[in-house]
Order: structure tokens, then sequence, then C-alpha cells
């Protein structure tokens, strides 16, 4: 598994969801189980098959979790004269400013702002300094910005 960079806020998300799978998650499937273990024939029990299938999932999911959590590199924000994960990022978009914070993969989230940087826009941004002039790749065609602020 590739390293995993991620802010520090990231890397307690991840954690509390990693917890939240082990305790209360392990624990209503758990319950789940024992609930339709209760009805009989195990053999016919969809909901047993259900659940052990759910567990199943979860336990899976706990594994990609603890790999993501061993692998992480946690990046801490620090003042700087080129981008890099961490960073937020204000760019003249057309006449328009537009704020970005570049974040591992595993934290991205476009829609809050947080862009990977592992994206197209993402590898194009790092390493930029204030005043240079950026083209990001999209689908219709390169768009040019200008760096106005890196925080």
């Amino acid at each position: 598994m590739k390293d995993q960079f991620l802010t520090k806020e990231g890397m307690a998300e991840l954690q509390q969801r990693l917890h939240l799978m082990k305790t209360v998650r392990r624990r209503e499937i758990a319950d789940a189980i024992h609930t339709a273990k209760e009805q009989g024939d195990l053999s016919e029990n969809a909901e047993y098959q259900s659940a052990k299938e759910e567990q199943s999932r979860m336990e899976q999911e706990i594994a990609e979790l603890e790999m993501m959590v061993k692998n992480a590199h946690v990046v801490a924000k620090h003042k700087t004269d080129a981008v890099g994960i961490g960073n937020t990022v204000l760019l003249d978009w057309q006449g328009t400013e537009k704020e970005f914070m570049i974040v591992g993969s595993n934290e991205a989230n476009p829609m809050q702002g947080k862009i990977s940087n592992e994206s197209p826009m993402g590898e194009a941004l790092m390493g930029a300094k204030v005043g240079e002039t950026i083209h990001i790749p999209t689908p219709a065609g390169n768009k040019e910005c200008i760096v106005k602020k890196i925080s």
C-alpha cells in the first residue's frame, strides 16, 4: 500500500472512524448475529446470512482503516512559499477568487474545497508560488489561474 498523506484533522477523523467501527459497529453486528441464531435453523436464515455478510464487510473495512493509519504520514501545517499538502491556496480563477486546501487522497472532498495532491488540479498546484500562473487540466481544456496566497 502506498503512503497516505493526512492532515492532523484527517488523521483524527480516521482514528475516530476506526474506533467507532471496532467498538460500536462490532457490537451491533454481534447482537444481530446472536438474535438471528436464536431463530433456529441457520441454513435458511436470511437474517443470519445478512448479518454474517455485514460482519465480513465491516472486518474488511477495519483492516483497511488500520492499514491506512499505519501507513499515514501526518502533514503539519506550516508557513511556506510553495504549495504543499496541508496548505490552503487562494486562487484568482478567471476573475473570481477561490480557496482550496491541498490534502492527501483519503481526505479529498471537492465540495468542501479539499483537493487531493494526486488530482490533476492538486498536481498542478503542488510546488507553485504566490504570483505564479498555473495551468489546470479540465475536461474543457486547460484553465489558467494565478496563485494569490498560500497559508
